[in-house]
């Protein structure tokens, strides 16, 4: 139950004296601001952001949190489209300010503070030619899509995020720091690792980096009616493609500028491509989706890395409205494609369904070796349904479910976690598998009452 504010005004005082970040008030000016987030569809109102600017001061606002009773959620990116970095009348931990980040390319590791994003971290390692594992936008908060798993254009060839996350730095619900690796807090270290936010607040990370510096990258579109084709194709071609090619299938209406007027507003379906190979062989790479189906349009080029992963940022900018709903796919059925093929002609401009691939290097990880439980899956498929107005809320989120629905028995059962609303325990579990017990046991080593709970929460075991 939290605190009301008349209760603790000579406590709150306190923490604001302690803070060297900022501790934003309900009635304050810039508190609107502070609660906003990337899904305009959360409207949550904190009673209390604590804006921290290093380790001490996330440790003072884990204390304060637990100490009142507070409801208490942690944001960095803001991304979650769950909206389960912000909660109502409670605190926020907003880590948004401990954005340094240190490159030793001898090494070849990054060690990133949890309120950095990935075009934060691709700014960093592409002066020394070097990447790491993350999303498909580059404004999207590093902590929140490590701790999911992490998924993006370098997984086929390098694995998850987490598969290159080395440490991390974590403030735990007693306010102490430790850290997690291999050697120091292992089981909390194998948790942390697609577990999410349920085990403290994760303040710093060190990652492997990999040499990637020039891909070449872009879409690729067939008309809709070349769906049931070109997937069947696409579900055969992946799985035998060498790793150093990615493509992630997906449906859409084509936008406007940079593409030919011509085609702005057409309903497509196509692949988005990365290939991390010589740029001398793609075209041989390429030329198989070529024959499938006449291709609508096709702009795929050499560029560097973080061109690619800020492609979608001006597409998908903070402020529209988003629900979505995920699942892990291991085969694409006749059947499937066919109910894919019944809800391909999305219902706004920007609402889309895409199929990431998460083989290849994901696969030479057993399934109890991090908390990411389905390494037998081929893809991690979004439906997000998308649109800048609150009018079409009902239209995207009726879509959405219905198309999840219908394609939700041909998948694991579970899903990355970070493609989830708020669904409830079941969904959790089967997300996680046969890794959901260790789960709880871990829980209740470092989180036994269950502090950290506004997330996708693993209650702690008896």
């Amino acid at each position: 139950m939290a605190t009301t504010p008349a209760d603790t005004d000579a406590e709150i005082e306190q923490l604001e004296g302690t803070l060297r970040g900022e501790l934003i008030h309900a009635d304050e000016p810039a508190f609107d601001d502070a609660r906003t987030i990337y899904n305009a569809m959360i409207d949550k109102h904190p009673q209390l952001i604590a804006r921290c600017a290093n380790v001490a001061d996330v440790i003072e606002a884990v204390t304060f949190g637990r100490e009142h009773g507070l409801e208490t959620a942690i944001c960095s990116g803001g991304h979650n489209g769950a909206g389960l970095g912000m909660v109502d009348d409670g605190l926020v931990i907003d880590l948004s300010e401990m954005t340094g980040i240190r490159v030793d390319p001898d090494a070849r590791t990054a060690t990133v503070e949890a309120g950095s994003t990935w075009g934060d971290v691709d700014h960093a390692t592409h002066q020394f030619g070097l990447a790491t594992v993350s999303g498909v936008i580059s404004t999207t908060g590093v902590a929140g899509l490590t701790l999911g798993g992490g998924h993006g254009y370098l997984t086929r060839k390098y694995g998850l995020s987490i598969d290159n996350l080395l440490g991390a730095d974590i403030v735990l619900a007693d306010g102490r720091l430790v850290h997690a690796s291999e050697d120091e807090n292992p089981d909390l270290f194998w948790a942390l690792r697609g577990g999410g936010g349920n085990f403290g607040v994760v303040t710093s990370f060190d990652f492997q980096l990999h040499p990637v510096e020039t891909v070449v990258a872009g879409p690729l579109f067939w008309p809709l009616d070349e769906l049931e084709t070109t997937m069947r194709w696409y579900r055969d071609w992946l799985t035998e493609a060498p790793e150093d090619v990615y493509a992630f299938y997906l449906i859409a209406e084509v936008p406007g500028d940079p593409f030919p007027p011509e085609i702005h507003g057409e309903k497509v379906c196509g692949l988005m491509w990365c290939y991390l190979g010589p740029e001398e062989e793609f075209d041989n790479v390429i030329q198989p989706a070529r024959d499938i189906a006449d291709p609508l349009f096709e702009h795929v080029d050499p560029m560097p890395y973080p061109a690619l992963q800020s492609m979608f940022d001006d597409l998908y900018p903070s402020g529209d409205q988003w629900y979505w709903k995920g699942d892990l796919v291991e085969t694409l059925t006749d059947e499937a494609i066919a109910e894919h093929e019944r809800f391909a002609a999305v219902p706004t401009p920007k609402s889309t369904m895409h199929l990431y691939p998460v083989d290849g290097a994901v696969d030479r990880v057993d399934d109890d070796e991090t908390a990411w439980a389905h390494r037998d899956a081929t893809w991690s498929m979004v439906i997000a349904g998308v649109d800048p107005d609150p009018y079409k809320r009902d239209r995207i989120t009726n879509w959405a479910r219905d198309y999840w629905e219908a394609v939700h028995p041909h998948t694991v059962g579970g899903s990355y976690i970070n493609f989830m609303m708020e669904e409830g325990d079941e969904r959790i579990q089967a997300s996680y598998g046969d890794n959901y017990e260790r789960l709880q046991e871990v829980k209740a080593t470092y989180d036994p009452d269950n502090f950290f709970h506004v997330n996708q929460n693993i209650e702690p075991a008896p």
